[in-house]
Formats: C-alpha cells, structure tokens, sequence
C-alpha cells in the first residue's frame, strides 16, 4: 500500500436490517484526494442467498442508516461536504428522501419510536450569538466568553459550554405530501417570511449539561439518555441514566441508575419487558479513577438495583456500548475488545458470554457495528485482509457478504504475523511483526499505539502497510497499560508510566529482532502518536541505540498539560499521580537532555487533546542542545489528523514521514 491508496480505505457503518431480515443497508465511506473529505453513500445487500450490492443513496456524504421498526422507512444522515449533517428519512423501496432537520451546527446520534412515527435525535444548541446564530457575525466578533468550570473544551470540536448537546423530537410527515416552496418576492409581499421547509423538532431536554445515548422504552412512552447531572460533574467522570416522559414536556428527567453508584456509563438498551441493560466501569470512590478500567455489562430491573453480569477482569463491552442489542433468543450481543480482537459475543442474564463472530486462525478481527433480525446478525467486520466487509451470521453459519477492500488487496497488503514474548520478569507480551517483500536485512520501525488504554489489532492498519510497502519490517505489540488483557494489564502502569511499558516495549523488540534473521538490529528506528508519542519520547531519553524517532501529537509535558488539555484536569492526576517528583521522574521532558536521536514532531495546530504546546516546548528543548530536530504542524486539524484529518493532510504526513526515514533510516 502507498501513501496515495488512502482512498481504498473504505470504511463501513453499523448496518442495518430489514425487519423481513431479507436485506441490509449499510453506509460506506473514503478518503478522496480530490474532494479533500470524506464521501460515501448507502448500499443495500440482500440476505437470502443472492447477495446482490447495490447503491442506495447518492449523497456527498451518506452515513447512519436505520430501519424504522415496522420497515416502512430508512432514516439516516446526510451531509453535502460543507455544511453539518442532517436527518434524512426515504422509503425503504427506495427515493427521493426527506430532510427532517436543518439544526444549526447538524445532527448527531438518533433513534426510532417503536411506533416508526417520530425519531428522537441529539443535536447542539449554540448559545445566541455564537456559531452562526447572528448573520454575518465573524468568530472573532463574538463576545468573550465566560469559563466558570474545569470542563468546557473538547478535541474536534472546541468550546463545549456554550453548544451543549440535548435530545430533540421530530415527527415524521406524509412523504406524499408536497414539496415547500421558497415565495418569490413581490410588491405585495416585499420581504416574504422564509420557507423552513423541514417539520418543527420538539426540544425535549435543556440546561448546562450534555445528554446522549438515547433509548425509547418499549411502549415508546419514555425517552432515556446518558448525562451528568449531578453536582460533583465537573470534578468527577461519573454519569448516570435520566428519563423523560414524552407525554409531559415540562416534567424534570427522573433519576433511572444515580450517579451515586460512580459508574462511567458507555451505553444502554431496553428490552421488551422494560429491563436496562448498560455497559459501565467502575469509576472507584473518587468517581475519576478511570484508568484500565473495563466496562461490565449490567441488568437493572424492576428493583433498581444494578446487578453486575460480566466480569471485567475477562472482559471489556466498554467500546462500541452504543451498540448494543437485545437479540431475537433474549441474550444481549455486545462487542468485546480482547487479545488484539474486537469480537461481538452473545450474553445471558447468567453473565455467560458466547462468541458469535470472534479471531479465528486466520487472525484477528474487529467488528464494527452489527444489528440483529430474526436470528440473523450482520456485522462490519475489518480483519487481516480487509478494512472492512459485511458478514452474514445464520445460526452458527458464516457468510461473507461483500469485498469492499478488493481495490486495497490489489494496492498490496501484508498480513501481520502474530508474535508473543516473555518479558524480563515472566510477564507475556502479545503483538505482531510485518515483513517487506525482498530477502536481505530490512531496517526496522518499532511502531507504538496510543491511548495507553487502547490495542493493536491484526487487522489492516494503513499505517504499517505504508511503511512494509517501502520497505521497512514493521514491530508492534500491546505493552502493559494498554487494553484487551484484562484490567490489571492495563493498570500495571499507573503511577510509574516509563517502567513496565517501556520494558515490555523493548523486550518485545528484542526477541523480534532475534527470531527474524531479516531485520536489522542496527538499523531501528522508533515512532508513536499520543501516548506512543510519549513512549518515542521517553525511550530517546532512556536508549540511544535508535537512528531516528517520530513523536507525533505526544503527552510530553505532564506539568503543561495541566490547565491547556481537554483532559488535562484528570489524565496526569490518574496516571502519573499528583506528587511534583514522581510526576518529573514520568516526564519525557524531564529527560530530553539525554536524547541525541534525530527526531522529527509530528502535531496539529487545533489538538486539544495534546495540545501544540506539548510538541513546541519538546522541540525547542532538543534545538537548544544541539540535536537534528524539525517540526511539522498542520494547519486545521485536531488530534485525530492520522485518522480521520483531511485526505491530502494525510497523505501529506504520510509522505513527510517516508522522507524523514528516507534520510535517516534509508531503505537499501
């Protein structure tokens, strides 16, 4: 794969089905160079063995399907490129659709009421006079604005305290009635009033606070969602689940699962009956001890008291909560980050988990989304050999529905070898090496992930494939203090970042560099983003032995980071402690003065997550000792900018990357 394939990169939404469970709908999506944004339409795929593809849609940019429950309608979201998404709603035999809302600042999650009459949406509501709200009123024209808590940024989006997040309500009108039109202005009506031209959406929450995660009751007489309410929320990461009933506008939302209980709450589900199901992490005492904490699937029933189901220890349903789904046989069907996998796994009200789509001896896999109909699943599914593809679960019977990724295979793309060590102290490390074509001794790039709470996959990982195409062999694996190998894995680190995860690190290279005779152990370069950002930082400091090194948008300064971070109030306390000496004896910029490795900064210029001053300060430090340093900032984007930054920005960092090895670690 080189860096120009990006736009094979197709990535898919959760799918939906049909109620019939005869056909799916899911949107998929690409980088294109051309547009400079991210484009991609509907497909509908059929389910009863001619699995027929074809496009749905014909939007810029297409995303979100959802069924209504009586399969009447498909409602989704719809944006043209340069203004926010918006909800749409068609027929489910195909046309023209409907816009539903032209909120200001655009549409975010949804859900239908049981009765496929209305859809609850979240949207933000900007503050008068801020974001638009004043025609032809500059940002930089807005009256300045007043910080009165610890919370109110965001990475990717900014000022949080004045566009908070809250639950609307829009009914769905008769598709077959006509069109409005805009009024042409005439002597009798000189300035005519404007059409709005979408229904009227009901606000149906308000205040300081921001809500999500919206579920209809099975009558479809309460709307719930996930908010922080409670009086400690800008100290703490605790939420809770709140209520509303629909037939009484003006009532407060009702307390469902308190905030009292310190749980972080990543997602929840109604069953029929009216028993919650919700994925929560256990926030301890403090409700901010968040790190390496897996999320437990809980029941609340008719009681009131949460009964916890899954072990967390065994298990982490945290990521991707949101989709939950209560299936056809009653269990509920989570996705599972574990051992380099995202698997969707089955779970009884005994806490007894079932995998249903899991790795298998061709590798990991990831699932993306999934829905449920009838005993049938469809789920997204990214594996070794694909960025992702519909696949069809029938029972205990497995079908692939689509090849979205044949254009990527054909790009050329190498699947990672799984590789496991035993670490100085007997502790095992998982991971995987990449190999380019050609015999030889191949320079080496040790790649580390972010987070630290997060993993590495087998799966296809653009950024590996680009550097194995160029002809550099590829090390990566999952040190203590990531994810996927239980709690106490990933909290090995807290407290003293720069041990464990810097001596797994390292041990894991080694006995790489021993069992593949093709790399070269003197030739090795080091690159990481974010909290691999750090660990390429701290072990310049702490190893010399490396003839380059990429810290890309890094946690470098744990004392700076304090008070310019959108989770500057509680990431550094949690990880690195609050004492001022253990916190130096954890900082990378404590120890720049030991690093003489060629180093390239890698940040953009609207990070708030690390913010630029993170890398300015790490910079300056190696320029006035003398070491070979430059600095690449991009212009416009956030700390997501390898993910999901501007195709040609990413593209751009893909080659200034090429050209920094190209110089310092050359491919023979």
């Amino acid at each position: 794969m080189k860096p120009t394939d990006i736009e094979s990169l197709l990535g898919l939404s959760r799918p939906s089905i049909h109620p019939s469970a005869e056909w799916a709908v899911v949107a998929v999506s690409r980088p294109s160079l051309a547009a400079n944004s991210y484009v991609g339409q509907l497909w509908r795929v059929g389910l009863t063995g001619s699995e027929q593809l074809e496009r749905y849609s014909r939007g810029f940019n297409d995303s979100s399907p959802r069924f209504s429950p009586d399969g009447s309608l498909l409602a989704f979201l719809r944006s043209d490129g340069e203004n926010p998404p918006q909800l749409q709603v068609l027929r489910s035999s195909g046309g023209e659709p409907v816009a539903l809302t032209d909120n200001k600042l655009g549409v975010g999650g949804f859900e239908w009421a049981p009765n496929s009459q209305s859809i609850a949406y979240l949207a933000r509501t900007p503050e008068e006079g801020r974001y638009g709200t004043v025609k032809d009123l500059p940002a930089n024209a807005e009256a300045p604005r007043r910080i009165e808590k610890r919370k109110y940024k965001m990475n990717g989006l900014g000022y949080t305290n004045d566009r908070r997040n809250h639950a609307f309500l829009v009914q769905i009108p008769d598709l077959n009635q006509e069109p409005t039109y805009k009024t042409a202005p005439s002597v009798d009506i000189p300035s005519p009033e404007p059409v709005k031209g979408v229904p009227e959406s009901r606000q149906l929450t308000f205040g300081d606070f921001d809500d999500g995660y919206l579920q209809f009751s099975a009558d479809g007489k309460r709307l719930a969602f996930v908010s922080a309410r409670h009086k400690t929320r800008d100290i703490d990461l605790v939420n809770g689940i709140y209520s509303i009933e629909l037939s009484n506008p003006d009532q407060e939302p009702t307390v469902v699962v308190d905030p009292s209980n310190h749980f972080g709450i990543d997602g929840f589900k109604f069953a029929p009956d009216g028993t919650i199901y919700f994925v929560a992490s256990d926030l301890g005492s403090s409700g901010r001890d968040h790190v390496a904490k897996n999320g437990a699937l809980y029941l609340l029933d008719s009681s009131g008291s949460p009964k916890q189901l899954t072990d967390p220890e065994n298990s982490d349903l945290a990521d991707g909560a949101n989709e939950l789904k209560i299936a056809s046989d009653g269990r509920v069907l989570a996705l599972n980050t574990w051992f380099g996998s995202v698997s969707l796994v089955a779970i009884s009200n005994e806490g007894k988990l079932e995998p249903r789509i899991e790795a298998s001896d061709q590798g990991s896999v990831v699932v993306q989304g999934f829905d449920e109909a009838n005993g049938k699943i469809v789920a997204s599914v990214a594996s070794a050999t694909s960025k992702g593809d519909l696949v069809l679960l029938e029972g205990n019977r497995t079908r692939v529905l689509t090849d979205f990724s044949s254009e990527l295979r054909k790009a050329g793309i190498v699947t990672p070898e799984p590789f496991v060590v035993t670490a100085r102290d007997g502790h095992t490390v998982h991971g995987w090496t990449l190999s380019p074509k050609g015999e030889g001794l191949h320079p080496v790039l040790l790649n580390i992930h972010g987070g630290p709470y997060t993993q590495y996959t087998g799966t296809v990982f653009d950024e590996v494939q680009v550097y194995v195409e160029a002809g550099y062999a590829v090390v990566m694996c999952n040190p203590r203090g990531a994810s996927g190998y239980g709690q106490a894995h990933g909290r090995a680190i807290r407290h003293q970042m720069g041990t464990l995860d810097f001596t797994d690190i390292i041990d894991f290279l080694e006995s790489a560099l021993e069992a593949n005779p093709s790399f070269d152990p003197n030739r090795i370069g080091v690159m990481g983003g974010s909290y691999g950002g750090y660990m390429t930082a701290w072990i310049i400091g702490h190893d010399d032995r490396f003839k380059g090194a990429i810290v890309e948008r890094g946690f470098l300064d744990p004392v700076g980071f304090v008070g310019t971070a959108d989770i500057g109030d509680f990431f550094g306390d949690e990880y690195l402690g609050t004492d001022p000496i253990k916190v130096a004896a954890q900082s990378p910029q404590e120890f720049v003065e030991n690093v003489s490795t060629p180093t390239l900064i890698l940040h953009s210029e609207q990070d708030l997550r690390c913010p630029l001053s993170q890398g300015e300060r790490y910079y300056l430090a190696l320029k006035r000792r003398g070491v070979e340093a430059e600095m690449l900032i991009f212009p416009g984007e956030n700390h997501e900018l390898s993910r999901s930054g501007q195709p040609r920005h990413r593209l751009q960092r893909f080659e200034a990357i090429l050209e920094w090895w190209n110089r310092y670690l050359p491919v023979e």
